[in-house]
């Protein structure tokens, strides 16, 4: 069995709460990240279909249908691209966070 000193027993605490705190920041990141993956695609393709193209373009319903997949595509790749450049900003803070420990 390995000792511990009362030094080292003393800093897991703060450990603990740092990567409990770093869990809940991470947890609320993706799930807003979930939530903006699902939410913003369909309503972007509902309604630019409806009133951007069908609206005030005046398209066929069949050429709406391409043009607002279209854009719920485009919408998919804006929100990983953000999702990634949150993620990279977060763990970069982590580490400098860390690092100046």
């Amino acid at each position: 069995m390995e000792r511990y000193d009362k030094a080292a027993l003393n800093a897991l605490p703060t450990l603990e709460a740092r990567g409990e705190g770093s869990l809940a920041s991470t947890l609320r990141t993706l799930l807003f990240f979930t939530a903006l993956m699902i939410m913003l695609p369909i309503g972007l393709y509902f309604s630019s279909k409806t009133y951007v193209f069908e609206g005030v373009f005046g398209m066929t319903n069949r050429d709406s249908y391409f043009y607002a997949a279209i854009v719920a595509v485009v919408a998919v790749h804006v929100v990983l691209a953000l999702f990634v450049y949150a993620a990279w900003n977060e763990g970069s803070r982590q580490w400098r966070e860390g690092k100046q420990d």
